[in-house]
């Protein structure tokens, strides 16, 4: 097989059709999925600590006792606010959680999964963000096949976001709706 055709490629490839996913709208999906993490994940903790300061600043000394007077005293608006605020955290604590679900499948892919786990972190979730010349020191390779590599990596990111984490996520979200239903 020739460089750009590897193995790994080839059965990555055929993954995709077997999901029946387009191959570069699953690879511009996944590098768009991977180069928000680090920016979302800041974002989320930034955010968390606004709504705690502000939850603490307005309802009293300490969390405990600022989610009993939003429970128990405060207005509707208030207390719908805050609801709003703590679902969108959820959110996007969701995200983080699927893609921590996809890089824990991608670690246990046969063929090189530790190589691309320890790629798409270095480039994309660690919060230190590696140049080229760094990644192809630490990573040893050669300028080509750490682009053949990194390919390869995002697209089995992609097949394991899309294609395991999110149909998970939607079974489980379906489910709770059923049982909250019957409640």
């Amino acid at each position: 097989m020739s460089r750009n055709n590897t193995k790994a490629l080839h059965n990555i490839r055929m993954m995709c059709r077997m999901q029946q996913m387009d191959e570069k709208i699953l690879y511009n999906r996944s590098k768009f999925i991977l180069s928000i993490y680090r920016d979302v994940c800041w974002c989320i903790r930034a955010r968390a600590e606004e709504i705690y300061d502000d939850l603490v600043g307005t309802c009293g000394a300490g969390l405990d006792r600022a989610l009993v007077y939003l429970e128990t005293f405060a207005p509707d608006e208030a207390r719908q606010n805050f609801e709003e605020k703590i679902r969108t955290l959820f959110e996007t604590k969701w995200i983080v959680e699927l893609v921590d679900n996809a890089m824990a499948q991608i670690r246990e892919y046969p063929c090189r999964g530790e190589l691309y786990c320890e790629i798409l972190s270095k480039c994309y979730l660690s919060r230190f963000k590696y140049k080229e010349a760094e990644m192809l020191e630490i990573m040893d390779m050669e300028r080509s096949t750490y682009y053949d590599r990194k390919k390869e990596a995002i697209l089995l990111f992609g097949l394991s976001f899309w294609g395991n984490a999110l149909p998970m996520l939607r079974k489980f979200l379906i489910a709770e709706k059923a049982a909250n239903d019957l409640l």
